[in-house]
């Protein structure tokens, strides 16, 4: 039997008897349908894998044993910013999702020029959340012990200023370039990574993006969609400076 990842919010130690937040609790008990005896893996975004066995289950709280706290294998040394501009319905959960599985350390969703997302402050605290939850989702799924942050979601313009003091290798997805990422050295350890929305980044904000120290950059002679272009640059990236040998 596959023993299942869990997140948890709660503090955890090796060795501890622990009884897991209300998420976690009804996730095991009422989704996984688990009993005392069964083994779990827990993880709360320290880096580290907590192997546990429940010793009690009921239908609103689980208690478990924690053993010897395990160091993670499955996260690069490659720091990863995606500035990823919001698209409609579920493009942007597959492109959140996605990009947690390739490693990403955290996401900014951004409105654009181009942007059809249009979101009231409530919306935005409401859309940050669900994002945040798609990214837990993922890294339970995909083995990964960290939780990639989601942040808020902010203009481009201003999340581009935000950038300029950072001394990450700093790239915008621009179809229409001839520059290739084979060519950019020496061999970064952080990079953020901006990708427009449906329509493209307009000529103005690709302008005011390399003026910001941004390099204009392309993975091929095809147009990708909005989601597609986080996958593809993401899985280049970890090739060619990342963990995927």
């Amino acid at each position: 039997m596959r023993i299942p990842n869990i997140f948890t919010n709660s503090a955890l130690n090796s060795e501890q008897l622990i009884e897991l937040d209300q998420n976690a609790s009804q996730h095991l008990a009422k989704v996984l349908r688990m009993k005392v005896g069964y083994q779990v893996r827990l993880f709360n975004g320290d880096g580290y894998f907590y192997p546990a066995e429940l010793v009690d289950v009921g239908k609103k709280q689980v208690t478990a044993k924690l053993g010897e706290a395990q160091t993670s294998q499955t996260e690069s040394s490659l720091h990863t910013h995606l500035g990823q501009v919001m698209s409609r319905r579920d493009r942007m959960d597959y492109a959140v999702q996605k990009a947690v599985e390739l490693g990403v350390s955290e996401i900014t969703p951004l409105f654009s020029e181009r942007c059809e997302v249009r979101l009231n402050a409530e919306r935005i605290d409401k859309r940050q959340a669900h994002w945040q939850q798609v990214a837990i989702s993922a890294a339970e799924q995909c083995g990964r012990a960290r939780v990639t942050k989601i942040n808020r979601p902010v203009a481009l313009s201003e999340w581009l200023q935000a950038q300029d003091a950072d001394d990450a290798l700093k790239l915008v997805l621009h179809h229409r370039d001839t520059q290739s990422l084979e060519k950019i050295s020496p061999a970064p350890s952080r990079i953020t990574l901006l990708i427009g929305p449906e329509g493209g980044l307009s000529e103005a904000e690709i302008e005011q993006a390399c003026k910001l120290s941004f390099i204009s950059t392309t993975f091929g002679p095809r147009v990708m969609r909005t989601e597609t272009a986080p996958v593809a640059g993401l899985s280049l990236i970890q090739w060619l400076w990342g963990d995927f040998r």
